[in-house]
């Protein structure tokens, strides 16, 4: 009787810490800057929600929301589950008066997730063109992930120190209206991710063509995943890989 004790112990410990490794950090897409990262204990991050049809409606739920600036196709908070009732982030605020715009800074802690926002610009004339921009930078699962929001610049030694080291980037390619291939680049080379580079904010063609397609920021990488999956995962305490992968994701309802 013990020994048939001890051995359904031994396996419901097993299975316990099967059930463990199988929580793993979750990122998928929806579309132009609107990411879903989803940690190993099910809390849910929203990166600049947008309501362009051609990406489809979602029915995306919440507990944190950030939006990287105060266009509306970044800030569309009614296309996710009103019944989440998640907690809103901006990372730019307009003044009293409504005429001027500037950052607001975020340092919180939400159900475990650390985040906070670095002031940026969403052009190369310091926001004179396209205003004021935020990256925001969540830690999570031990891990650390960079959303850049519309950078339409390089980065200055100061930003680079206050964004810290990154394990996933979120970095926009499509030029138009934020970083163009060539600029993402050098972006990349800045920060120095460890495991992911994910573009974002570029065009599809025959569904989203605002923006230039993701074609020169690709052009002449090596370290360019085959595939096109509708997620990418992370387990906590894995190891970097000898190089950064650059991962096209499927947004999530692409055919």
């Amino acid at each position: 009787m013990l020994r048939h004790l001890t051995a359904l112990l031994a396996a419901l410990a097993v299975a316990a810490g099967a059930s463990a490794a199988d929580k793993k950090l979750t990122i998928r897409w929806h579309g132009q800057s609107f990411f879903e990262i989803i940690s190993s204990d099910g809390t849910r991050i929203v990166t600049d929600p947008h309501a362009i049809d051609a990406f489809g409606r979602q029915d995306v739920k919440a507990d944190i929301v950030t939006c990287s600036h105060l266009h509306n196709d970044h800030t569309r908070i009614d296309v996710l589950d009103e019944k989440s009732k998640p907690k809103v982030f901006y990372g730019v605020k307009a003044e009293k008066d409504g005429k001027r715009f500037v950052w607001n800074p975020i340092d919180e802690k939400v159900k475990g997730v650390h985040f906070y926002s670095v002031g940026t610009y969403h052009d190369d004339e310091q926001g004179l063109k396209r205003g004021l921009n935020s990256v925001l930078v969540f830690e999570v699962d031990g891990f650390r992930i960079a959303h850049l929001g519309d950078l339409g610049h390089k980065l200055s030694d100061a930003q680079i120190k206050s964004i810290g080291k990154v394990d996933v980037l979120m970095i926009p390619v499509g030029g138009v209206y934020t970083l163009n291939g060539s600029e993402a680049k050098e972006v990349v080379a800045q920060i120095e991710p460890r495991f992911f580079i994910v573009p974002m904010h570029y065009g599809i063609k025959g569904t989203y063509e605002d923006v230039l397609p993701a074609d020169e920021f690709l052009d002449e990488q090596k370290n360019v995943r085959k595939d096109k999956p509708e997620e990418l995962t992370l387990e906590k305490g894995a190891e970097p890989p000898k190089n950064p992968e650059i991962v096209l994701l499927r947004w999530v309802g692409e055919k």
